[in-house]
């Protein structure tokens, strides 16, 4: 042994011997290399790996140092410790990544006394201190100290023990021992380095030492931790033996032992802080009842649990808090809408009463208008002047009045009808529900929804409302009801009556254009990412989009087409075509929207006589309509095409009657429907068309027809025709007038009882109208012919 010893220490100084004075260097980025170490290094950059080739080719010798800062890109001398180990590269692999690893035998420690080269390789001249060693008394306790300790360590740390076995074998000498545990220790690169630095031996194992010392009093406060989740986890284990014990205790005694008694406990809880009155108590507490009595496997239990979270879910005394102040209401209203006067005022009166008398129950109000004129956001607006929850859902198609009135419990999936599910959702007892489009409600086996309807909108049946489900009255009375409808055709009449009617006809020229400016456009730009100082429409765009692109009572199709011009100015913008601020003028929109969908104006069809421009209502709003009549050749009939419905037939009829009956006063001649007919066409065939307030139309547009005379091209009329010529009142006359206007019509006819609907219509609709007011069709045959 004492020979291999002798023999190392001879093959060691020889060795240390050949360590050249210059070193080619590698930086060290994470932690230093320590001495007498056999271990696999991987090596990464162009430059270093260039650095490993070259000292390949020469004697093997490799420096590796440590770097004060491993984020510097650069290589500075400043960056370098000035203490390194020398390796000699045994192996050399190159790496598929293009990396290569390196196989080296550490052997000395060396100090850097200058750098020779940065590029292309670091080059640095070195020196290697020897290191400084008593041997005494201490020297030999620190030896075994450290020997102690390091035992002490790997006893208790298993990744210690591994390497501690690979390694410790090799090691010959207290150094390289401490050496070694100072590489494998857990602590910062800088501690490393110090003990790199430390060329005292001695001093260098008291600072292993040191560290060591750190290291197991760390594993005590990780086993202490360690001992302490054990103990938790013992612990819950113990709690849950004896919950089951617990269990099999109460099992014997016959108590209730499983989930559904916290099932019981929470709805109990729940129950008792609803504080229910009559027979919704009764029925609550005797469900809880019956929860705790069934099985909790049983297929009756989760239909109970259900029950009873609806149940505890429902606003029963939870109310918003209502504060109506009628100058903010109004401020509110106007700034959400554009107009619409007459729907404001009636809907501040009924705040008015809702402010002066709270438990008024009040109307139910029903908003009736052309789609896109803003109901659903009337509503909307309602509800934020009152500090209102708002809650909407569509009737539309709805055929079943479970829907409405909930599914009975004995069905598999029943659940609340929409009413409950809504406040239950809002979580209060007074917000304001919207019923869209109750004139769209079907009829099906599975029932009639207007029908269920009746009871949820009568403020006198409301107040003890029973939903199929809950089967137990619940007070609806302080919920404001809105609904909206397209016609009121279509509702049925017990529930018309329960409901109050504010129209919202449909919008001129000028006031889309305001609307246009004021919500639409802003709104828009917003949407397709574009700034408000980016984009403008000249007025005369958007009368040009009016008038050649859309024409509605309502304002979705013109928001449409802002939509559609605002999307292609941010194509062409990204694609440099044009450059913001851009303007949207009258010659521009063509490029948006493409050629004109109304090229005509609807005055300018009168082009012979037997033409006359008549006015009719449809859900949809106002609309002008075009009847034409030519003279056939020939014995027959009256013949009528266009979708004509049979009252429509019957003015027809009426229409031709009264024209025979005047035709000698315009000197026509008496045999001519001797030896020739009448046909009568309504164009858009495709559309069905009903109502007598065509008859003075199609009158006007025969007797044009059998006089040669042309009607006036900018006049229109609507009105009933009766057999002896009286002009009956219609109705819809103010979405007539604003179809006129959006028509251009500069003279309109009507009846003369029609007055009162006339004078409700606000003058800027009217201006530029000039109007004449009939009671028989005489005064009609006056005002219709062109001079």
């Amino acid at each position: 042994m004492d020979a291999m010893g002798i023999g190392e220490n001879k093959t060691l100084v020889s060795v240390e011997k050949m360590l050249p004075q210059k070193l080619y260097i590698v930086p060290m980025k994470s932690r230093p290399i320590f001495p007498a170490i056999f271990m696999p290094l991987i090596i990464g950059g162009e430059k270093y790996i260039k650095t490993i080739e070259k000292v390949m080719e020469g004697d093997g010798f490799i420096g590796l140092v440590l770097v004060k800062n491993p984020d510097l890109d650069k290589d500075t001398d400043e960056n370098f410790f000035r203490v390194g180990t020398v390796a000699k590269i045994v192996k050399k692999i190159n790496l598929p990544d293009g990396k290569v690893n390196i196989f080296i035998n550490t052997l000395k420690r060396f100090e850097i006394k200058k750098f020779l080269s940065l590029e292309p390789y670091i080059t640095a001249a070195v020196s290697y201190p020897e290191e400084k060693v008593e041997k005494d008394d201490e020297l030999q306790a620190l030896i075994r100290t450290l020997y102690a300790e390091i035992k002490e360590v790997s006893d208790n740390n298993p990744f210690f023990t591994e390497e501690i076995k690979l390694n410790m074998a090799n090691l010959d000498g207290a150094e390289k021992v401490a050496d070694f545990i100072a590489s494998i220790l857990n602590i910062d690169r800088e501690e490393q380095q110090k003990i790199l630095e430390t060329f005292d031996i001695k001093e260098r194992i008291e600072k292993v030492l040191t560290l060591l010392h750190k290291e197991k009093e760390l594993m005590k406060l990780q086993k202490k931790i360690q001992d302490q989740i054990n103990e938790k986890v013992t612990k819950q284990q113990r709690e849950f033996f004896l919950k089951e014990q617990l269990k099999a205790i109460k099992k014997e005694l016959g108590m209730d032992v499983d989930a559904k008694s916290s099932d019981y406990r929470k709805f109990k809880e729940l129950l008792d802080s609803l504080h229910l009155e009559g027979e919704a108590k009764e029925k609550a507490y005797e469900e809880l009842e019956k929860l705790s009595l069934t099985d909790s496997h049983s297929p009756e239990y989760p239909v109970i649990r259900n029950y009873l979270e609806i149940i505890t879910s429902l606003p029963w005394n939870t109310y918003s808090p209502e504060n109506i102040d009628i100058p903010k209401a109004r401020k509110i209203l106007n700034e959400d809408h554009y107009d619409l006067d007459e729907v404001k005022e009636r809907i501040l009166e009924f705040l008015s009463i809702r402010k002066l008398k709270p438990e008024a129950k009040g109307s139910i109000l029903c908003l009736v208008g052309p789609p896109g004129v803003g109901k659903t956001s009337v509503g909307r607006s309602i509800a934020r002047a009152m500090n209102r929850k708002f809650f909407r859902f569509s009737l539309g198609g709805m055929r079943d009045e479970a829907e409405i009135k909930g599914h009975r419990r004995t069905y598999i999936g029943a659940m609340p009808g929409k009413i409950i599910q809504a406040l239950k959702i809002v979580k209060t007892k007074n917000p304001v529900i919207m019923l869209d489009e109750i004139d769209k409600l079907g009829v099906s086996f599975q029932g009639d929804p207007s029908s269920a309807l009746l009871e949820v909108l009568d403020p006198e049946q409301n107040v003890e409302f029973r939903d199929h489900y809950l089967d137990v009255p619940f007070d609806l009375s302080n919920i404001l009801f809105i609904t909206t409808a397209n016609t009121l055709d279509t509702i049925p009449s017990p529930l018309l009556d329960r409901m109050e009617v504010i129209r919202l006809s449909g919008y001129i020229e000028e006031e889309k254009i305001e609307i246009g400016k004021r919500y639409i456009i802003p709104r828009s730009i917003e949407k397709h990412g574009l700034k408000k100082e980016d984009v403008k429409f000249d007025r005369s765009a958007l009368k040009e989009i009016l008038q050649g692109y859309v024409k509605e009572a309502g304002l979705r199709n013109f928001e449409k087409a802002i939509d559609k011009i605002n999307r292609k100015i941010a194509r062409k913008y990204l694609e440099k075509e044009i450059t913001f601020p851009f303007v949207v003028k009258k010659e521009n929109i063509k490029d948006f929207l493409g050629e004109r969908v109304f090229v005509e104006e609807i005055s300018n069809r009168i082009t012979r006589p037997g033409i006359a421009i008549g006015l009719a209502w449809t859900p949809l709003g106002g609309a002008t309509l075009t009847v034409e009549s030519i003279l056939i050749p020939g014995k027959g009939d009256l013949k009528l095409t266009g979708s004509l419905g049979d009252v429509m037939v019957e003015s027809a009829n009426i229409a031709l009657s009264y024209v025979r009956s005047i035709m000698l006063k315009y000197k026509v001649k008496e045999n001519l429907f001797e030896h020739n007919f009448i046909h009568l066409h309504v164009p858009a065939g495709a559309t069905p068309k009903d109502g007598p307030s065509a008859g003075i139309t199609m009158a006007s547009a025969m007797l044009s027809l059998i006089t040669g005379r042309k009607i006036k091209s900018k006049l229109a009329m609507t009105g009933e025709l009766s057999l002896v010529g009286n002009v009956l009142p219609v109705g819809g006359i103010k979405e007539k007038v604003i179809a006129a206007k959006r028509a251009r019509i500069k003279e309109l006819i009507m009846p003369k009882e029609n007055q009162k609907d006339l004078n409700e219509i606000p003058d800027y609709i009217k201006k530029g109208i000039e109007f004449h007011l009939v009671k028989s069709m005489n005064e009609v045959e006056k005002l219709i012919f062109a001079e």
